[in-house]
C-alpha cells in the first residue's frame, strides 16, 4: 500500500447540543491548520461562555498521526478530552479541533455519565458537518516576474494546486500547496515556462 494521497477533514464549523441532568454539552468543531488556529478558536469560545464550568477539547493535525492534543480542563481524567478525540478519530478525520463547553447543572454524572457526555455531543457535531477529502499538499514557493502571472495561474488551477500566499509586484512570489500526487506533472510544467523559479518550502 503506497503512501495516502488524500485524507478527510472538515471544512466549516458546526455546533451540537447535549443535556444530562441539567449539565448542558455544547460542542463546536472548527476546521484548523495549525495549533494557532485552534487557540484563537478557545480564546472566542471563553470569552463568548465564560460562566461555563469547562471548555474541554481535542485537536487533530495533519496525517502523520502525531500532532494532537487532549485537555479535560479539570473534568476527571481521561472523562473529556479523550473521548472527544476518541470520535475524532472513529471518523478518521485531521485538520479539526472541537472544543466542548459545558455548563453544571447541579448533579454529578460520574466518570462513565461524563465519558458518555462527551463522546456523544462530539458525535453529534460530527454527523452534523459534512466531511470532506482533501488532497495531501506539499508546499513550494514560486517566484516569477509579474507578465508570467497567467502562464503560472493555468498550471496552478489544471492540477487543483491550493494558493496559501501570494505577492504581487514586479516579481511575484506566490506560495502554493501542490497535491502530492501531482508534483512531478507540476514541477515538469514549471520547468517549461522561462524565468520561472520554484523550489520547496522546508
Amino acid at each position: 500500500m503506497g503512501e495516502a494521497e488524500s485524507y478527510k477533514t472538515i471544512d466549516q464549523p458546526a455546533v451540537a447540543e447535549y443535556k444530562d441532568r441539567g449539565s448542558k454539552f455544547l460542542a463546536f468543531a472548527y476546521p484548523i491548520l495549525k495549533a494557532d488556529d485552534f487557540k484563537k478558536w478557545l480564546h472566542f469560545l471563553k470569552k463568548e461562555h465564560p460562566k461555563a464550568a469547562h471548555h474541554c477539547f481535542a485537536y487533530r493535525i495533519g496525517t502523520d498521526g502525531y500532532t494532537f492534543r487532549v485537555s479535560d480542563d479539570g473534568e476527571p481524567a481521561g472523562s473529556a478530552g479523550k473521548p472527544i478525540l476518541g470520535q475524532i478519530d472513529s471518523k478518521e478525520v485531521t485538520n479539526i479541533s472541537i472544543i466542548v463547553v459545558r455548563y453544571f447543572g447541579g448533579s454529578l454524572l460520574g466518570v462513565p455519565g461524563l465519558i458518555n457526555a462527551y463522546k456523544t455531543v462530539t458525535n453529534f457535531v460530527l454527523q452534523l458537518t459534512p466531511i470532506v477529502k482533501k488532497q495531501i499538499e506539499e508546499s513550494y514557493i514560486i517566484h516569477f516576474d509579474y507578465t508570467q502571472i497567467n502562464e503560472v495561474m493555468v498550471v496552478l488551477k489544471q492540477y487543483n494546486c491550493t494558493i496559501l500566499t501570494q505577492e504581487m509586484q514586479l516579481f511575484c512570489n506566490i506560495t502554493t500547496g501542490i497535491p502530492k500526487n501531482r508534483i512531478t506533472e507540476v514541477m515538469y510544467r514549471f520547468k517549461e515556462l522561462h524565468n520561472v523559479e520554484i523550489k520547496k518550502l522546508v
